[in-house]
């Protein structure tokens, strides 16, 4: 019989029991005993394989050092707190441990974390929900991307233009990333997201940002012009 997970186990078990096989027929086939027909005619899935305790090694007696040396450098300077070297160092010739170095660096690894969500001084995880409003904001970037014309290969630069609400984009391929490209691939995705308006906007982009910092010209003049369409709002609804 082809080796199969313990998943796949429990769910030919349990097939063969629906079918009106006997235990005694399903441990011969299998293999297993009646403890393992049972669990898994009871269960779905497989319980947990159990860990094991750790086994003592001969860091143990130390380790309350180490944590001592981890908690102190929580407020120690970044320069002065102990490498794993600097540690492993400290316990064989302060205190005459027969460590290796794999071991402390191993238990420093995995204790550091440990000690320092302790102290309440791990970083903050959040987060910053977006939300966009239909034909209001978009994202725009170019890309190389490599053709093949006539034969040869080519790197060519690819215009990228997403709306924020929809999700819509719209692709072009320019032999450049220049001004003209810009502009024409704005021109390209007002025709291709159905808003013409964006075309007139497109002439007067420009790449450069203002002196006093803000959103560059064309990204300005063009979420304006792109919000005012008439329609703007429920055709991205729509596409969405």
């Amino acid at each position: 019989m082809p080796q199969m997970s313990k998943v796949e186990l429990y769910a030919a078990i349990r097939r063969d029991h629906r079918e009106g096989m006997k235990l005694r027929e399903i441990e011969r086939k299998y293999n297993v005993s009646w403890r393992t027909i049972r669990k898994a005619v009871d269960s779905v899935w497989p319980e947990p394989r159990k860990k094991l305790p750790p086994r003592a090694t001969a860091l143990d007696p130390f380790k309350p050092v180490v944590d001592g040396i981890l908690r102190a450098d929580l407020d120690a300077p970044r320069k002065q707190r102990h490498m794993v070297t600097r540690i492993f160092h400290h316990l064989v010739e302060e205190h005459s441990a027969d460590v290796s170095y794999q071991q402390v660096r191993r238990y420093v690894a995995d204790r550091k974390p440990q000690i320092l969500a302790e102290s309440g001084k791990t970083p903050i995880e959040a987060f910053v929900p977006q939300a966009h409003q239909p034909g209001m904001e978009a994202e725009v970037d170019f890309g190389d991307v490599t053709v093949k014309l006539a034969g040869e290969l080519v790197t060519c630069y690819l215009f990228s233009f997403r709306l924020s609400y929809s999700g819509k984009a719209v692709h072009r391929v320019f032999a450049s990333c220049g001004q003209e490209a810009f502009s024409e691939g704005h021109a390209g995705a007002g025709r291709g997201t159905g808003e013409g308006r964006l075309a007139t906007a497109c002439p007067y982009s420009t790449v450069l940002r203002p002196p006093g910092g803000g959103p560059s010209p064309p990204f300005d003049m063009f979420f304006r012009t792109r919000a005012g369409g008439p329609h703007a709002h429920s055709r991205e609804k729509r596409a969405r």
